[in-house]
This record gives C-alpha cells, structure tokens and sequence, in this order.
C-alpha cells in the first residue's frame, strides 16, 4: 500500500481577540490563521489521505482557538488526527478563558478521540496501517505541568502493542522521546522538551516493532534515530523558518517500507512579504540570553564576562538550528567550546555532514 499524509506542527492558533504579543515571544503568532489556511490549501490540491498535529494546537489553551481549530479542521477534506501539546492545556482545570484537561477529547471527538475519558487513542488510519496518538502533558500533585506519559497510558499501551503486531504502526506524542540536540535529555535547557520517561516508551516499541515516532514542542526540523527506531520532530508553523512536511510512504510488504520526506516553508502570508527573514530576525533579537544560559550552564560553565563576548556570534545559531541540515563551526572560539557547538550541526558521529533534516529518503526494516 502506497499513501501520503502531512504534517503540521505547534501552530499556536491564535484568532484576532486572543494573540499575545509577549516581548519574549519567539513565535510570530500573529499570522497563525493566514499561516494555516496557506498551508491547507496547499494540502487540498494534494490529495494525501490524512493529515497529522503533533501538538501545541493553540497559542495557550484559549476556548476562542480551540473552538475556531475544532471547526476548520472539521471543514477540512481529509481526516486529522491530533495530540495535546503542553499550551493547549495549560492547567488541569478550565476557567472562562482555556481548556481544561478533561475537556480535550471532546474538542476533538473528530480527530479520533473517541472516549472522551482519556487523552490518548489508537485508530486504523489506512486499512493495515495504525496510528497511535499519546499524551505527554500531565500535571504532577502540585498542579505543575509535566511532559511524560502516565501509568495508565503506559499500561494500556503495552496491552495494546501484541495486538497491532500485524499493522504498520507509527506513534505520535508532543514532546520527543529521541533526543535532538547533544545531552538533551540531561541539559538544563533541553530536557524540559523530552519526555521524562522517554526510556519506558522506547523499549515498548522497540519490542512491537514500532520504527516511527512524530514528534513537535522543540520548533526544529529534525530527524533523529535510535534502537532501530526514527523520530521525525517537525518545526513550529509559526516560528522560523516556518515549515511543514510531506510524507510518501512506499508500503509494498511488511518488512520493505520506504519513507519520502519532503519539507515545504510558508515563506510570505498576506502583509508579511518578508515573513522568513522577520521571523528569523525575532529569534535572533531574543537569542542573546538563552546563549548566555547555554554558555554558562553545564557542561561548558563558561565565565559570564567571557560569555558575554561570544554570545553575539550565536545570535543566529538557534535559528539555524530550527532550519534543520545545518552546519557549525565557530573557528575564533576556544578549542573546546567550538567542538561543543560544532556537534549541534547535521553530522554523523564521524563529524561529516548528514543532511536529512528536511528532505530525505528513510527504510523502515526489520
């Protein structure tokens, strides 16, 4: 079986009324709407057969974006099946103006949740091919958000996986499993975007012979891989450099699937002639003091006068990070430090480049 399906990741709807201009903001979620509607009329004239969200569906949460999401994705041509990210729910209980955690499913009964007392669902997207959508925002006993799956989830997973061994599965949760950037899963600032029990997950479906997990939350393209198994996080629809993808998959037997990934940009929307290079610019105007946490935290601990010095020769380096394919290399910093920065770029272990972040051909195989 062949098939084709999109991705559209943490496109923080945000109708008129509700935008927040924050001036720490990354994202420019002023133009989320035009964004989206670019993006789906583009994915009208292509017929694929179904259409994926990984998460942060909303700027934070608000009733007004989740009720004008609910109702333009049920106007759309094809299914859409969704995950809750860690702004569309940004407390356990709703108030007049955000959702509640309980109240997902039923904004998004549609989008296969079909029991309305759980926020994570499977479903036979395509005869023979099953998608398994997690939740990864939960609340600890203080109230505080945290990104992990719970026990309940975990158990109902393990149960299911021995029944789908036959399907061609693939799994969807917000934050990522795999890690994206060196010792994320340890760092200061990188874990707060990986699940916390990231290993749980991992060893489940690499026992079912699960090889494909779509993720969001970083706003990067990227495509990592571990224990047979590839993550494939999609940048934010709203934030540099503004992208989506599409997938082809080539499924001609169970054990000879071919994936091709191709990466589309929303360059320009309807005054915002020069979107890409704005938004770049946003990240690189805000980018100063998350370098100086980066240079200053372990493990490079750098001196707070000397980091000071090198942090304007960063001022781009996130954002070309979330472009995918790039490479780094600050030859005027210190040995060290210029090694440290040299490994975020799209390398193999080897140090040459590995440029699959945005347009490339994967095989999935037991």
């Amino acid at each position: 079986m062949n098939f084709r399906f999109a991705i559209i990741s943490d496109p923080h709807v945000a109708v008129p009324q509700t935008i927040d201009l924050h001036s720490t903001r990354f994202s420019v979620v002023e133009i989320s709407l035009l964004a989206l509607e670019q993006v789906f009329s583009h994915l009208e004239q292509l017929d694929i057969d179904f259409l994926l969200l990984p998460g942060d569906l909303t700027q934070d949460g608000e009733l007004d974006n989740h009720r004008w999401l609910q109702q333009r994705l049920a106007a759309l041509p094809f299914p859409v099946y969704v995950v809750p990210g860690n702004h569309d729910i940004p407390s356990l209980q709703p108030n007049q103006q955000t959702l509640g955690f309980h109240q997902f499913p039923d904004y998004y009964y549609h989008q296969s949740y079909r029991n309305l007392n759980q926020l994570y669902y499977t479903c036979e997207v395509l005869p023979g091919v099953q998608l398994i959508g997690l939740n990864s925002t939960q609340f600890n006993q203080q109230g505080k958000q945290i990104g992990c799956l719970d026990e309940n989830q975990l158990a109902w997973l393990e149960q299911l996986l021995p029944q789908l061994k036959d399907q061609f599965i693939f799994v969807m949760v917000h934050h990522n499993v795999i890690e994206h950037l060196p010792g994320q899963a340890n760092h200061e600032l990188g874990k707060r975007y990986m699940l916390d029990n990231a290993n749980l997950l991992l060893n489940l479906l690499k026992e079912s012979g699960c090889q494909l997990i779509f993720t969001g939350h970083l706003h990067v393209q990227d495509i990592a891989y571990s224990n047979n198994i590839y993550e494939i996080t999609t940048g934010s629809l709203v934030s540099y450099p503004h992208p989506y993808r599409i997938i082809e998959v080539e499924h001609k037997q169970h054990k000879n699937i071919r994936l091709n990934v191709t990466s589309h940009r929303v360059n320009e929307v309807p005054g915002w002639d020069n979107l890409a290079k704005i938004s770049r610019e946003r990240l690189g105007d805000r980018s100063f003091g998350f370098m100086m946490k980066l240079l200053t935290s372990s493990p490079l601990n750098v001196p707070v006068t000397e980091a000071e010095k090198l942090a304007p020769h960063l001022r781009y380096f996130w954002a070309d990070i979330a472009h995918g394919d790039s490479l780094f290399d600050f030859p005027h910093f210190p040995a060290s430090i210029r090694h440290y920065f040299q490994q975020f770029g799209a390398i193999k272990p080897d140090g040459t480049p590995h440029l699959i972040d945005n347009h490339t051909t994967l095989y999935l195989s037991d």
